[in-house]
């Protein structure tokens, strides 16, 4: 048996962070203009993303098709 107590630190609450603020990098400014729009990794993600959906949906037509 283990007869050793566990203790954790108190919590301490800091008076200037009681507000949530987005999460930035060090020394990176904050500008919601320049977070508009997609970026080239977005295109490329989507468009292989609806090529797999429309390359299998006529498989899987066929083979509701064949079950039903």
């Amino acid at each position: 048996m283990n007869s050793q107590s566990v203790t954790f630190p108190e919590h301490q609450f800091v008076a200037e962070q009681t507000a949530f603020t987005e999460p930035r990098f060090a020394g990176e400014p904050f500008d919601v203009a320049e977070q508009q729009g997609f970026t080239n990794a977005d295109i490329l993600w989507a468009l292989g993303i609806w090529s797999v959906i429309l390359c299998f949906s006529p498989v899987i037509v066929f083979y509701m098709l064949m079950v039903a």
